[in-house]
């Protein structure tokens, strides 16, 4: 009977939960698909001489 009493001390929870998720979650449209495109060119493009950088030191 003592074993018994503390499995179910030993499940028993005390508190809550908060799911912020649920509650201070806002939503943000994603980006279209130009606009990604375009920064991933502009990326390449900054990133151009970076390796030649490297490889020469």
């Amino acid at each position: 009977m003592c074993q018994m009493l503390g499995l179910i001390m030993k499940k028993t929870k005390v508190g809550y939960e908060i799911n912020f998720t649920k509650y201070f979650y806002k939503y943000k449209p994603l980006r279209g698909l130009a606009e990604i495109r375009r920064d991933i060119l502009t990326s390449e493009e900054e990133t151009q001489g970076m390796i030649g950088e490297v490889i020469e030191s």
